[in-house]
């Protein structure tokens, strides 16, 4: 997610559900910062071997791809518009059903307007979105179609209306009794195309929060809190308690976003076209029961 912050003491939850901490110095500049390479290396090629060991080569290659799609999008906005910038740093999860939690990112605050906000914002998931559409795809059709009764007990995941219809494309309507059995690559384009949605909930530090702020400024508001009240409710009124951490998360960033340098600058028809049809993806690539253990 978008490491841009445009306020002191802020933390910033990283498009890929990681945290993004905010530099000490205000007069940091793009040309004199020089971000450390080696400690991002090592968690890269750590994250590499933890993708590989819960899914094998196919689908770690996929998944550190739309990753690294995801944080660089970011890193190369933020260069062009002067902000400085840590390289992504990895966060391996060999324990998880896909091996990673993200990535983070830093950049400084206070030096982004608002279409520098939204640009660095929305060139992550759009980055990330591209591959994850695209592995999804490719790794359908090299899936197989099975009996549901035939498959012993193990993990099911839930179904966005986006990869659904990338199934249909691929299947057509399944026979009752069968289910696809999802070739590693298609299994890393899911997890794509899930945390890209995720990433897109228009609240706070988040990247739909930096989107829906860049769109609507103060009017953004009532909106972002809105969808974090109704996020809580859903998790307590239907038990999606997997979704604790990350409420407790939201809570402590906050679901208004701060000013930017300069809120008056204008987006253009284009950015604004391009920014409601990103929100849009949210409901379509979401599920609030992505992993399902039977």
């Amino acid at each position: 997610m978008c490491g841009e912050e445009f306020k002191r003491d802020q933390v910033e939850l990283s498009a890929d559900g990681g945290v993004d901490q905010d530099f000490a110095a205000d007069n940091l500049s793009a040309r004199t910062y020089r971000p450390k390479w080696q400690m991002p290396l090592l968690l890269f090629l750590a994250t590499c071997g933890s993708t590989y060991l819960v899914g094998g080569p196919a689908f770690a290659f996929a998944l550190m791809t739309i990753l690294l799609a995801h944080e660089f999008g970011h890193y190369f906005q933020a260069k062009r518009y002067g902000v400085p910038a840590t390289y992504p740093c990895f966060i391996p999860m060999p324990i998880s059903p896909i091996g990673t939690m993200g990535a983070v990112i830093a950049m400084q605050p206070g030096k982004g307007d608002r279409r520098s906000l939204f640009d660095i914002a929305i060139s992550g998931p759009i980055g990330g979105f591209l591959p994850a559409i695209g592995f999804s795809l490719y790794g359908l059709m090299q899936s197989q179609v099975i009996d549901v009764e035939q498959t012993e007990v193990g993990l099911s995941l839930g179904e966005p209306i986006v990869f659904k219809a990338m199934v249909w494309s691929v299947f057509g309507v399944l026979p009752e009794g069968r289910d696809v059995l999802l070739h590693p690559v298609a299994f890393a384009g899911w997890v794509g195309i899930f945390i890209t949605a995720l990433n897109l909930f228009p609240i706070g530090q988040l990247d739909g929060g930096h989107i829906l702020y860049s769109l609507l400024r103060r009017k953004s508001h009532p909106i972002a809190k809105a969808v974090l009240i109704g996020s809580i409710a859903s998790v307590i009124y239907f038990g999606y308690w997997g979704w604790s951490i990350m409420l407790i998360l939201l809570l402590w960033m906050g679901a208004v976003h701060p000013e930017t340098a300069d809120d008056e600058v204008e987006l253009g028809p284009v950015r604004c076209i391009l920014g409601w049809l990103a929100l849009l993806f949210m409901p379509l690539g979401f599920t609030p029961v992505p992993f399902i253990i039977e």
